[in-house]
């Protein structure tokens, strides 16, 4: 159980245990493939240095856009890696599992497709449409 079913209730210390080392293993996890998508970058950049004598515009743009591409998903990983910090803080603070927008307690099936979630389906949806 990621949350408690009713308002009002507070969780278990089991139940902010379990909660926490599953949030805790998935960061664990995205910092891990944080250092490994660095170290692909820096094998990356030291093949490029090495590795452009000849280059033509095509060889150039494919660089780039590897280039791109790599500091992008560093980027992903950063972000999501931050979103799991913030949930183990609200989980600290007790108001993980509730709207950070309308403090309605957000779907027990949210949270376990997406721990670190911090809006409720309305509130998302609402953020989504003003957005586009």
């Amino acid at each position: 159980m990621l949350v408690h079913d009713t308002v009002g209730t507070a969780r278990t210390t089991a139940e902010a245990d379990q909660i926490r080392t599953s949030l805790r293993a998935r960061y664990d996890e995205l910092s891990a493939e944080y250092e490994q998508a660095v170290m692909q970058s820096q094998v990356l950049r030291l093949v490029e240095v090495g590795d452009t004598a000849g280059d033509d515009q095509a060889d150039s743009g494919t660089k780039t856009a590897e280039r791109d591409t790599a500091q992008s998903l560093l980027r992903t990983i950063l972000d999501r890696r931050a979103q799991f910090e913030h949930a183990l803080t609200r989980l600290d603070e007790g108001t993980y599992g509730f709207c950070e927008g309308c403090t309605a307690p957000i779907p027990v099936e949210r949270l376990e497709i997406y721990p670190s979630a911090t809006a409720c389906v309305t509130c998302k949806q609402n953020r989504e449409r003003r957005a586009a």
